[in-house]
């Protein structure tokens, strides 16, 4: 219940905002609005406002929405309102208005990265983990356990990181970007500094996913090697582990951190066959040895070793918050980057340096917005803050039918001095109306295998 209310909020206020800005600047412009509508279907609820012209309508299906304006190429227009229509104004006035829905949507995004920047949000701090064997972290000469100070692009000069939240996307732009990134760590409670570059560009990398993060070998803040719960019958039950134990060793291997611990577990197979391991635990202050002997369990197209319990302490938090000024510019920036993100990752997927597979659809935004509600309402702010930024520059893309490729059709007027006839129109909107169905089957095939593949 919480992921389909969650998925009806974020649909419905994304699409009203973006709608309200066709339909703020249309009136600003002079233009009549008959209609605004939020959805689909059966009418919910319609009102008309004293002396509006306008109608607005909330449909049961909040799928989309539209602005309806007074066009003569959609009706006969009297005379004395002909001053009035969409299609009689000047060629900037009808390029303000048609922006206006995608700029309206980054607007709200950057509206909701500083309310989250003023409100504060609980982060992890830039603590590394011990880096996976053969990362990018561990040729850097990372080795668990620095704090990360500051960081930036190589050759550029480097900002303070604030968290391991603002790392991890940093690390993850310069993958997508094959960009290389330094990082400055404080490896000792006395101060002491060092530099490490992050050889990211030889990555190439084409999905922001599980794997491209276990290949840079940072996956997670550093926290200690202690065991949560642990689950009744399983591996690490039927060993004698109990919740509170502070691992110390396995094997002959010792163990600094839960992230270490957590591959060590998983990879201490041979053969598809689990191996048996000396544990030194603590155990509210005494040592003890524990064999334990972990469960194969499939994932993905390998096997990997279980023990059933929860591995690795909560890691430390911290709270980041920012003043008003600093709030509001951190949530330009982060627009920004993504916005730029995301138009480089949609040209990469064209000419086949990245994965159409990163092309999410509905069913997907439907399950990040459930996951994203139930973390906390700051984190649904961020969800929705990254969709609209989605929807915003999805819909600048020079593709007829969209508001991109509407705002083609007056780059051509503006340069020709001609507008695009209706016949070209007409063909145009057809195959824009291709390419977007296009998009959103392979969206959906997307996400039919994430949920259910």
């Amino acid at each position: 219940m919480l992921t389909i209310v969650a998925f009806i909020v974020a649909l419905a206020l994304l699409i009203a905002v973006h709608e309200y800005g066709h339909y703020r600047v249309a009136v600003a412009c002079g233009v009549k609005v008959l209609k605004f509508s939020i959805g689909f279907g059966q009418t919910v609820l319609r009102w008309q406002p004293k002396g509006s012209p306008t109608e607005f309508v909330i449909s049961a299906f909040p799928l989309g929405g539209f602005v309806k304006m007074l066009d003569e190429r959609e009706a006969p227009v009297a005379a004395e309102e002909r001053h009035l229509a969409f299609n009689t104004q000047s060629l900037p006035k009808r390029a303000a208005i048609v922006a206006a829905g995608p700029a309206a949507n980054l607007l709200l995004a950057v509206l909701l990265y500083a309310l989250v920047n003023w409100s504060g949000v609980q982060e992890p701090k830039a603590v590394l983990a011990s880096p996976t064997i053969g990362s990018v972290a561990e040729k850097a000469g990372i080795q668990g356990g620095e704090t990360v100070t500051r960081a930036g692009w190589d050759g550029e000069d480097l900002e303070d990181v604030a968290s391991f939240d603002e790392l991890r996307w940093l690390l993850t732009r310069g993958a997508l970007d094959s960009r290389d990134v330094r990082l400055e760590l404080a490896t000792s409670a006395q101060g002491a500094r060092r530099e490490v570059v992050m050889a990211l560009a030889p990555l190439h990398a084409q999905d922001a996913d599980a794997q491209l993060f276990r290949t840079i070998g940072v996956l997670g803040p550093w926290t200690r090697p202690v065991l949560g719960e642990v689950m009744a019958d399983g591996a690490g039950a039927r060993a004698g582990l109990a919740s509170g134990d502070l691992v110390l060793r396995v094997g002959n291997t010792p163990i600094v951190d839960g992230q270490q611990l957590r591959d060590t577990i998983r990879s201490s197979l041979s053969g598809g066959q689990a191996l048996a391991q000396v544990w030194q635990i603590d155990r509210a202050g005494q040592r003890l040895d524990v064999s334990v002997t972990p469960e194969v369990k499939p994932d993905g197209l390998q096997s990997i070793g279980r023990i059933s319990a929860y591995v690795g302490a909560p890691p430390e938090m911290l709270t980041i918050r920012y003043g008003v000024f600093d709030g509001l510019w951190r949530g330009v920036e982060r627009t920004w980057e993504v916005s730029g993100l995301t138009l480089r990752m949609m040209g990469r997927m064209v000419v086949g340096e990245a994965s159409i597979k990163n092309l999410s659809g509905p069913l997907s935004v439907a399950e990040y917005a459930g996951k994203s509600a139930s973390l906390g309402f700051t984190q649904y702010l961020v969800f929705l803050a990254l969709i609209s930024v989605s929807l915003g520059v999805l819909n600048l893309l020079p593709i007829p039918i969209l508001d991109g490729g509407h705002l083609l059709y007056y780059l051509w007027e503006a340069v020709t001095g001609k507008r695009v006839s209706d016949a070209w129109m007409e063909r145009l909107q057809r195959g824009g109306g291709a390419v977007l169905l296009l998009m959103m089957s392979i969206a959906l095939f997307n996400d039919v295998n994430r949920l259910f593949g």
